[in-house]
C-alpha cells in the first residue's frame, strides 16, 4: 500500500469517527433535538478538510498563517464540532457539553476562537460575505492563508449570496474557496420546489467563479478536486458544488425532511449505528 492509499484510509476513519460523533451527540441531545440531517451531509467534506486541506495549530488557534473556515450553514454544527474534536482542536469535555445550557456549544455556532471557531453562524447568508473581509485582511497583511466557507444550497436562496459573489469576483478573491453542501434539500423541503436555481454549476460560473463539481461523499474525489483548487491561483475565486445526501449513512434520515431537526430515540440511535457501523 503506497504512501497515498495510506492516507485515504486514514481520511476515510477520519469521516467514519466523524459521522459516530454526530449520532453520538444526537443522541445526547434527547428533546432538545439537534439538526443530524445537515450534520450528516458534510461529514466527508469536514474530514477532507480538517484531516488533510487545512492549515492550522491545534496547539495555537490564534497563529497568523492559518486558513480559516467559516460554517455559513451552522445547523450543520454537528458535523463540524465532530470534525473539531476529531482533530484534538476541542477537548472530550468541550464536545460533550453540547447543546447545554450556557454552554460554548450550542446547536448553531457562536465565535469562539480559542476553540477554532471563526465566526458565529445561524442566520444564512452571511458566511460568504464574512469570509470575504477575512480574505481581503490576508491579501493586504500579504500572507498565503486561504478561507473556506461552506455552504448550503438552500442557503443560496439568500440574496446575501449574491451580493458576495460578485464581490468576490470584483475583488478577486483567488484565496476564498466555497463549498456548497448540495444535498438539494433544505428545512422546509426540496430546493427546486422551493425555488428553482436551475443549474447550480453555470450560476456560479456566472459569476466569475472556477467551479469544480464532485461526489460530496466520495474521499478520494474530494481530496483530488481540493488539491486541483488549491492549484487555482488565477485571480478568480472557487467553487466546488458537493452533491451529497441529507442524513447520509442512515436510511430512515436520508432525503427525509423531517430529519433536518429532530431528535433520536435510543431505538433510533441503535438503528443508525447498525446501519453505519454494523456490530463494531
Amino acid at each position: 500500500m503506497d504512501s497515498e492509499d495510506i492516507e485515504l484510509k486514514k481520511l476515510e476513519l477520519m469521516a467514519r469517527n466523524i459521522r459516530r460523533i454526530v449520532l453520538n451527540l444526537g443522541l445526547a441531545a434527547k428533546q432538545n433535538g439537534s439538526h443530524i440531517g445537515p450534520g450528516l451531509s458534510i461529514v466527508e467534506i469536514m474530514a477532507i478538510l480538517y484531516g488533510r486541506i487545512l492549515k492550522f495549530d491545534s496547539n495555537n488557534p490564534y497563529w497568523e498563517e492559518r486558513d480559516r473556515f467559516i460554517l455559513s450553514k451552522g445547523h450543520g454544527a454537528l458535523g463540524y464540532y465532530a470534525a473539531l474534536a476529531e482533530s484534538k482542536i476541542i477537548s472530550d469535555k468541550d464536545i460533550n457539553s453540547f447543546d447545554v445550557n450556557g454552554g460554548l456549544f450550542p446547536s448553531q455556532p457562536i465565535l469562539l476562537p480559542s476553540k477554532g471557531i471563526e465566526s458565529a453562524s445561524g442566520s444564512l447568508g452571511i458566511g460568504l460575505s464574512f469570509a470575504i473581509g477575512i480574505a481581503i485582511a490576508i491579501k493586504k497583511r500579504g500572507l498565503s492563508s486561504r478561507v473556506f466557507v461552506l455552504m448550503g444550497d438552500g442557503e443560496c436562496n439568500e440574496g446575501t449570496v449574491w451580493e458576495s459573489a460578485m464581490s468576490c469576483s470584483h475583488f478577486k478573491l483567488d484565496n476564498i474557496v466555497t463549498i456548497i453542501d448540495h444535498n438539494k434539500m433544505q428545512s422546509d423541503g426540496i430546493c427546486v420546489k422551493i425555488l428553482d436555481m436551475k443549474d447550480i454549476v453555470l450560476k456560479w460560473q456566472s459569476f466569475g467563479f472556477n467551479v469544480i463539481s464532485v461526489d460530496g461523499h466520495n474521499i478520494q474525489e474530494l481530496w483530488q478536486t481540493f488539491e486541483s483548487i488549491l492549484n487555482m491561483r488565477n485571480g478568480k475565486p472557487s467553487v466546488i458544488i458537493a452533491n451529497t445526501i441529507k442524513g447520509k449513512g442512515v436510511s430512515f434520515m436520508e432525503n427525509n425532511p423531517l430529519w433536518h431537526h429532530n431528535y433520536l430515540t435510543q431505538n433510533d440511535y441503535n438503528k443508525a449505528i447498525e446501519e453505519c457501523f454494523g456490530n463494531k
